[in-house]
């Protein structure tokens, strides 16, 4: 039975060029919650993926100043998680949850 709170800290997968090449180093991206903890995000994808992990990276992305149509905006910060699997797991993006 998966926690609830489980699908509150994982936001989305990142699907970067970047990310793309961590995942050949058995790792994953994952935008997640910006008060999630590194231990909430661990157990987050153990449960919803059926994984082991073995080690959690966060890092908060600033949020851009953007300009549309002559309009001042600002993007909002991003927390991403990367995730390292243990050997021999994997986890397919593509599918989803």
């Amino acid at each position: 039975m998966t926690d609830l709170r489980h699908y509150d800290v994982i936001v989305s997968p990142a699907i970067t060029e970047k990310s793309t090449m961590a995942s050949e180093q058995n790792q994953v991206v994952f935008n997640v919650a910006r008060g999630a903890t590194k231990p909430e995000i661990k157990a987050a994808v153990e449960a919803l993926f059926g994984v082991k992990v073995s080690g959690v990276n966060t890092l908060v992305r600033k949020g851009k100043v953007k300009r549309f149509r002559g309009t001042i905006g600002r993007q909002s910060d991003v927390k991403k998680a990367i995730v390292t699997l243990a050997e021999g797991h994997s986890i397919d993006i593509a599918t989803g949850l």
